[in-house]
């Protein structure tokens, strides 16, 4: 049993990946009640949190000599979900080339151009390639903290072309005039403030 201090780039997924459980097992042990409480998702965990692994069980299984038998591993692919816009409008059925870790998978954003591909859990990073190799977008994978860390508000205003700067919890003056134009832009009190207006409108936008 031990406890890990979470790095950028962790998640429930890779974590149980790494140390051999489904997420599920560690997300909803009991001594991880208090992460659950604090971090809504699996998949959005802030450097620093902590997360309890239990001791892992091993299983034994007696079977008879001279026969052969199959034995399935249980595995938990993750899904990567992106969403494609050029000017407010989806990018819809474009083709792409994704690599995730060096593995290529081919396919063509749809109606809403939104792109969803199963990838393994532990998977850091990527690139997503467009318009036949003219575009190429850097994936990280793991890498978005909560919206309830105001690192996790820059993130996400940076992702949606508000750029804010460094993506470092610091609320300066170019997040500030970032917040204030995503406030504007969407109808919302502009006030400069993380509030509870902005944080709900960022997450529909940008869950």
């Amino acid at each position: 049993m031990s406890t890990v201090i979470v790095a950028l780039g962790d998640s429930i997924p890779s974590l149980a990946k790494d140390n051999g459980f489904f997420p599920d097992t560690i997300w909803n042990h009991p001594s991880n009640a208090g992460l659950r409480s604090k971090r809504k998702s699996q998949n959005q965990l802030a450097p620093g949190d902590e997360v309890f692994i239990p001791e892992l069980r091993k299983r034994t299984e007696t079977r008879g000599t001279d026969s052969t038998y199959k034995f399935h591993r249980k595995g938990v692919p993750a899904k990567l979900v992106l969403q494609l816009r050029a000017l407010g409008e989806p990018r819809k059925g474009e083709s792409y080339v994704l690599v995730i870790d060096g593995t290529t998978y081919n396919g063509t954003l749809d109606g809403d151009g939104m792109l969803q591909q199963f990838i393994p859990p532990n998977a850091k990073s990527g690139k997503l390639i467009l318009s036949g190799g003219k575009e190429i977008i850097p994936i990280r994978i793991g890498d978005l903290n909560p919206i309830e860390e105001l690192s996790g508000v820059q993130q996400r205003l940076n992702n949606l072309g508000l750029f804010c700067g460094n993506e470092d919890g610091d609320l300066d003056d170019q997040t500030t005039a970032a917040i204030q134009a995503f406030q504007q832009k969407n109808g919302l009190p502009v006030t400069g403030q993380v509030d509870g207006a902005l944080k709900s409108k960022l997450a529909e936008l940008h869950p």
